[in-house]
């Protein structure tokens, strides 16, 4: 269906992630890494290159350095056929404004959907873990001639509060009403515990979209947000659809890890969704061969055990060396130095850092080029912790980026 119809993709990566301070101290939140090769942004890039679309704008704005320079050096498209993944900064078109939200983002970047003229625009947010055929989405989409699909993932009644909620009219298809973050979320037509809460993600019908986003614009008293928005407009027009996450069929998925979808807008959702990956029968799998997460791996050698270093339930990436230590429950990124006597457990250890020797680290996420001295200790004491670092409601310690930890 992609290949029939002209489709522009639109991936939305301004997000400022402050949930995930201290790991967007620095970068964008769709630049943060995860799963120790990987940036959050790869796998929404994944699930569109996958499926078909090879022409993507990435909006970004907040401190997008590194996220630029990650689409710019990874995700490179054939330019003899006229495919790409571009970075689009905020450009103050319109005058001198940033993004005033996600709908004002698409606005102010109109000039990119008129060079390309597509029939159907398809936006996605940025910063999920999960796989996904958009082609399907986009299927169902031109057949139910709604101008609006919105993908809905079936939740928990009580989990949905924390969500954007579709309401279904009777036929279980179009949307009734959009609901932000209800106190009680309806449910699915289907199953009076199961509501279905927004994934962010969007297929538009272009001209239609086009006509709202002017009128919102317009509107000084608008959040110029497509949730909270642009969304509504279609709702109240009863032009809008919801797509079933559960009907998307991604090729090489387990029964385990089908459906499955992670937003990691907070530092406990982030560590959450790492143990996801390390079980013998992972919740999320990243070895499905048949729709693979893409991203650029450094040249460097395959990791290291050395003197009975050990890791047990845990991911290694390549050009670590675990020298005498023993690492369970973990996902360590590549190029990080585990020295004799250190213990790691249930721990997200980006790369470039180093933990000497003796050293203890316990449900703990540390940032690039953390240096964990001999005989310190991290998520052990979570007082003490307090006092030098984040500390979550879970009880998990973020060391940020190239901190040098007091002994």
């Amino acid at each position: 269906m992609a290949g029939r119809a002209k489709v522009l993709g639109i991936v939305l990566a301004g997000g400022e992630g402050k949930r995930l301070w201290p790991l967007t101290a620095d970068r964008a939140k769709p630049a943060v890494p995860f799963g120790g090769s990987f940036r959050l942004i790869d796998f929404v890039l994944s699930n569109l290159v996958n499926a078909g679309l090879w022409k993507i704008c990435v909006l970004t704005q907040y401190k997008s350095h590194s996220l630029d320079k990650h689409i710019s050096t990874t995700w490179r498209m054939s330019t003899m056929l006229g495919n790409y993944v571009t970075p689009v900064p905020a450009q103050q078109r319109l005058g001198p404004r940033w993004y005033t939200g996600s709908a004002d983002a698409i606005y102010q970047s109109l000039n990119l959907v008129n060079d390309e003229n597509p029939d159907y625009l398809v936006v996605f947010g940025a910063d999920h873990v999960y796989r996904m055929d958009p082609e399907q989405m986009i299927a169902d989409h031109i057949a139910s001639g709604a101008e609006a699909t919105v993908a809905g993932i079936r939740v928990p009644r009580q989990e949905a509060t924390a969500f954007g909620v579709i309401q279904t009219a009777a036929d279980g298809h179009r949307i009734a009403d959009f609901l932000e973050k209800p106190t009680h979320p309806p449910a699915v037509p289907d199953d009076p515990d199961v509501a279905y809460a927004s994934m962010g993600n969007y297929v538009f019908t272009t001209s239609a979209l086009v006509d709202a986003l002017r009128v919102d614009a317009a509107d000084t008293s608008s959040v110029h947000d497509m949730g909270g928005s642009i969304i509504p407009m279609f709702v109240d027009k009863g032009t809008a659809n919801v797509y079933d996450f559960a009907r998307n069929e991604v090729p090489g998925a387990t029964d385990r890890d089908r459906g499955y979808w992670r937003d990691v807008g907070t530092l406990d959702s982030y560590y959450d969704a790492h143990m996801d990956l390390i079980s013998v029968h992972p919740i999320f799998n990243l070895y499905n061969a048949e729709w693979p997460i893409h991203t650029q791996l450094p040249s460097l050698p395959p990791a290291k055990f050395v003197q009975n270093g050990s890791a047990r339930e845990s991911m290694i990436g390549a050009g670590s060396i675990l020298s005498g230590c023993n690492v369970e429950r973990s996902v360590i990124a590549s190029n990080v130095r585990i020295h004799s006597g250190a213990q790691v457990s249930g721990s997200v250890v980006m790369a470039g850092t180093d933990i000497g020797q003796g050293a203890v680290v316990r449900n703990a996420i540390l940032d690039k080029h953390v240096i964990v001295p001999p005989g310190a200790s991290i998520g052990i004491d979570p007082e003490i912790d307090r006092e030098r670092f984040n500390v979550t409601e879970s009880g998990i310690t973020v060391v940020g980026k190239g901190v040098t930890v007091e002994a």
